[in-house]
């Protein structure tokens, strides 16, 4: 049934991507700032007992209303799996964005696709550089994909029912609302959610690590991923974006023009060509070839487990 749900989500979203992710991500929103408000005291403990009141109620929720639709007869639970499966992943989040990027350089619309990838990353870009606005497209597509896409279809195949892919995404959304503050009671109150994300994301990003060396340049994607991983700030991120990088034979990273006059300083992840716009083209194949891999490989162990 894991696999089933997930080409019927697959189809969905080609259809149509689901209309309501701002609404749903909002009300994540809603519930964090009023736990941010009552629990932060300033105190690791405080951001605990926040987290565990914000995501364990909502995965015992899933699991025993999908146990219960199972009893009832099993087609209900799968269009459970497929419901909650459609609001958490995303194979087309950002495509949007990335697609109109993509239009814009290839129409020769610099000032375009910065627009764009400034709506994209939710941050000015405007000394950005061609160059610059093509590898950030890259990496924000290949962080995406992970995060909306691979990370949610292992915990949706390691956990019982959906309770996986709530999860993920519930611990995601509440480590990003909590841990872009600067303030060290922010800092403090949002670590153990960053703590618990990164958990969850650390074997799904080796996985989708390997999945693209398996579909790309495999020595240069290990090579990469080995020698540059760590050195990124997010160093789960990293070995996604270096093993991506190196599949493609292209590289990313590297300091970028900041609005203020002066650069950001990044490290360098991948080897081979500079970042232009046929890498765009690239990245894309990357991913759908990456896809395959993932499907074909839940698909076997969808049949042993039925043969067991």
């Amino acid at each position: 049934m894991t696999f089933f749900s997930l080409i019927c989500v697959f189809v969905l979203e080609q259809w149509r991507a689901f209309p309501g992710r701002a609404a749903v991500h909002a009300v994540v929103g809603r519930v964090a700032s009023f736990l941010e408000e009552h629990f932060n005291a300033g105190q690791a403990q405080h951001g605990l007992v926040a987290l565990s009141i914000a995501v364990l109620p909502a995965c015992l929720a899933v699991w025993a209303l999908g146990a219960l639709l199972h009893r009832v007869h099993p087609l209900l639970a799968f269009l459970f799996n497929v419901a909650v499966l459609y609001v958490t992943m995303g194979f087309r989040q950002g495509s949007h964005y990335f697609t109109d990027i993509h239009r814009a350089l290839r129409e020769g619309d610099v000032e375009r696709a910065r627009s764009v990838l400034a709506e994209w990353r939710g941050q000015p870009g405007v000394a950005l550089t061609k160059e610059e606005i093509v590898r950030l497209t890259i990496e924000l597509a290949l962080v995406g994909s992970h995060r909306f896409v691979f990370a949610v279809m292992f915990w949706f195949t390691v956990l019982p029912g959906p309770v996986g892919a709530v999860l993920y995404r519930l611990c995601g959304l509440l480590a990003e609302r909590w841990g872009h503050q600067q303030a060290p009671a922010f800092q403090k109150f949002s670590l153990p959610a960053r703590t618990v994300f990164n958990a969850l994301d650390a074997i799904p990003a080796r996985l989708t690590a390997i999945a693209f060396a398996i579909v790309g340049d495999f020595e240069d994607a290990i090579f990469c991923w080995r020698a540059q991983a760590a050195g990124w700030f997010d160093r789960v991120a990293g070995v996604v974006l270096a093993s991506g990088a190196g599949a493609m034979g292209v590289r990313l990273g590297m300091p970028l023009h900041r609005d203020e006059g002066d650069f950001l300083d990044r490290p360098e992840l991948g080897t081979g060509d500079e970042a232009d716009v046929d890498y765009l083209d690239s990245t894309v194949g990357l991913l759908w070839r990456a896809l395959v891999l993932w499907l074909a490989m839940i698909l076997i162990v969808t049949i042993v487990q039925a043969l067991g």
